[in-house]
């Protein structure tokens, strides 16, 4: 888990619980013998923490120093994301934190509303925590579900990590690693995704970025190059020159937030899938369904498939598997294998396939999941 998170950089938190939640999702896909659990328990020993990247996500521990101009620029009014304007309210609860320990939103009373005065209908403690939680003020040692558990940062941060705001420079060369890391290479505009400020602050870290980069392809230690589509590329001199090995026979089924697909123009470009999360298209516009999720087969995606875990059934469904590159029969076994052991992390312990396109698919693959693997 903790390798996964520092080569990914952050693991995006999403709500949805059609299928499997997306952060429990990802990690799966990549974490032999994943559970649940094991978020909280690398967030207890002090090896990530939650914040934001573009969105609430989990990041590690080490990489806390790099959110500090956010929350700082948040702190000081700079930035306008705003859920709590009650200065008063906001030390009340940070003092009942103080005194009391980690405390949920759940342990705040709701005052009586007044007319129709609320937050989103909000309790006006959660605007404070979330507040207080964007500034930086506290953090979150875990989450009970989807709730978060708030304390102070100095009962959270452990001893040794650096918590010196970094200059724009040093926060351009960490984008640049950490971008590197987790995608080999990516055109300029990938390196600054997850920046969340805006105005001058904004601009001048993106600048920093192409100094960086344009620094590295002057040393040598970066490659530039044309993609297909006209798009400049960087990416490490040594990782480029290797040549890669020929792909497992391995089918991974994606959230539709994995990082390996959030950036949409990247895998159209690279691996000509034009993938887009439907969720927040109207019905009457969408082409595959409310939560589609990509298929990769080796290095290729070879379609995708809008699900549903009918939980209190115990029926994981396929409600349509769209089938959009010609399939080896290596593939067989090895979507069959993938697609139990995902609903086995839904919660479900059935499978059923209503759809396929093209329809002449559909034989084949209800063949696929015959078999039940053994656990």
């Amino acid at each position: 888990m903790r390798k996964t998170l520092d080569r990914l950089g952050y693991v995006q938190i999403d709500t949805i619980s059609v299928v499997a939640r997306a952060h429990h999702h990802t990690f799966w896909s990549r974490v032999s013998g994943y559970r649940d659990e094991q978020i909280n328990r690398l967030i207890r020993r002090g090896e990530a923490f939650e914040y934001w990247a573009h969105a609430a996500a989990f990041l590690p521990m080490r990489h806390y120093r790099f959110a500090l101009p956010v929350m700082n620029a948040y702190r000081r009014g700079e930035e306008k994301w705003v859920r709590s304007r009650d200065p008063k309210l906001m030390r009340a609860v940070l003092d009942r934190v103080r005194e009391e320990g980690p405390l949920r939103v759940r342990d705040f009373e709701t005052p009586k509303r007044h007319g129709t005065q609320a937050w989103w209908n909000w309790k006006p403690a959660k605007g404070a925590l979330e507040q207080l939680f964007m500034q930086g003020d506290l953090m979150s040692v875990g989450r009970d579900g989807l709730e978060k558990i708030y304390d102070l940062p100095e009962r959270v941060l452990p001893r040794d990590v650096a918590t010196a705001e970094p200059s724009t420079k040093e926060l351009a060369a960490h984008l640049v690693d950490l971008t590197l890391r987790a995608h080999g290479f990516a055109v300029a505009r990938t390196f600054t995704y997850g920046i969340r400020y805006g105005g001058a602050r904004s601009k001048a870290t993106r600048a920093a970025v192409r100094d960086v980069l344009d620094a590295g392809v002057r040393s040598g230690e970066l490659t530039s190059f044309e993609g297909r589509h006209g798009e400049r590329f960087f990416g490490r001199t040594e990782a480029l020159a290797r040549r890669p090995g020929k792909p497992p026979d391995v089918v991974r089924i994606l959230s539709p937030f994995d990082n390996s697909v959030i950036h949409r123009d990247r895998v159209r470009g690279i691996f000509d899938f034009d993938f887009v999360f439907e969720c927040y298209v109207t019905e009457a516009k969408r082409r595959f369904g409310y939560y589609c999720l990509p298929i990769l087969f080796g290095d290729t995606f070879v379609g995708r498939m809008d699900c549903k875990a009918h939980r209190a059934k115990g029926l994981f469904e396929i409600k349509h598997l769209y089938v959009e590159r010609p399939l080896p029969e290596s593939f067989d076994a090895a979507f069959g294998s993938a697609v139990w052991e995902y609903a086995r992390l839904t919660g479900c312990d059935d499978v059923q396939v209503s759809d396929v396109t093209p329809a002449r698919d559909k034989p084949r693959i209800e063949r696929c999941l015959m078999h039940t693997p053994s656990t």
